[in-house]
């Protein structure tokens, strides 16, 4: 896949679930660097030797530095479909992240109101009366804590820009790795948010389907292995 090796979790003639490789984009943007829609057309033109333009639908997005499962869709029935469930949310996606520190609950529900700077491409929380605000939810649940690193599992349920790194970082356990909202992260250290999990309903079987990709096993996460 020119060059860039992704790993294909499942495949039918509907849809296409990867592990998105970390810095690589969702979609392509003014950058012109790879992106995980022209790499899977590419890699679909190729395997089923399809001549002319290969449809791929996207159905949701990963920031560029987060690396794990991502759905895609082959027809524009399944896009259509899968789209409708992202809607109503029971298109569900479960992050692992390492944190700074311990958060002061084992397990609990952030609520906050995020605005996002389009200038400075900054999320930052908010009041409930700011006029561009927009209600962000997840919970969370802590699996280890070690080395002063918490790995955490997150069950999103709203995917606002930035979200995960911006609702920690405001609780002063900003995400390892995190250079953009966390102060201490080393240069050049990746961010360690993973699509872990995603669940959804199959688009035309109706059968209920569950996708994980286990994270790297490299600094951060290999410190919760030992």
């Amino acid at each position: 896949m020119s060059s860039v090796n992704i790993n294909v979790l499942y495949e039918d003639n509907h849809l296409l679930v990867v592990e998105k490789p970390v810095n690589i984009l969702s979609q392509g943007d003014n950058t012109n660097d790879k992106d995980m829609v022209n790499l899977l057309k590419a890699y679909l033109k190729e395997k089923y030797n399809k001549p002319g333009n290969v449809y791929l639908g996207l159905v949701h997005r990963l920031d560029r530095p987060v690396g794990g499962a991502m759905v895609f869709a082959k027809t524009s029935k399944a896009a259509s479909r899968l789209s409708e469930q992202v809607r109503n949310k029971t298109f569900k996606k479960t992050y692992r992240a390492v944190i700074n520190g311990k958060m002061r609950k084992q397990s609990d529900t952030l609520k906050d109101y995020l605005y996002k700077n389009k200038k400075t491409n900054m999320v930052s929380v908010v009041s409930e009366s700011h006029k561009d605000s927009k209600y962000a939810e997840l919970s969370y649940a802590t699996l280890a804590f070690k080395d002063k690193m918490s790995l955490v599992q997150i069950d999103l349920k709203t995917g606002r820009p930035h979200q995960i790194r911006v609702q920690f970082a405001s609780r002063n356990n900003p995400l390892v790795g995190d250079q953009r909202y966390g102060k201490n992260s080393k240069v050049g250290q990746q961010i360690a948010l993973w699509s872990y999990k995603i669940e959804i309903v199959h688009p035309v079987t109706k059968e209920k389907m569950e996708f994980v990709c286990e994270p790297p096993k490299e600094y951060p996460w290999n410190v919760f292995d030992k």
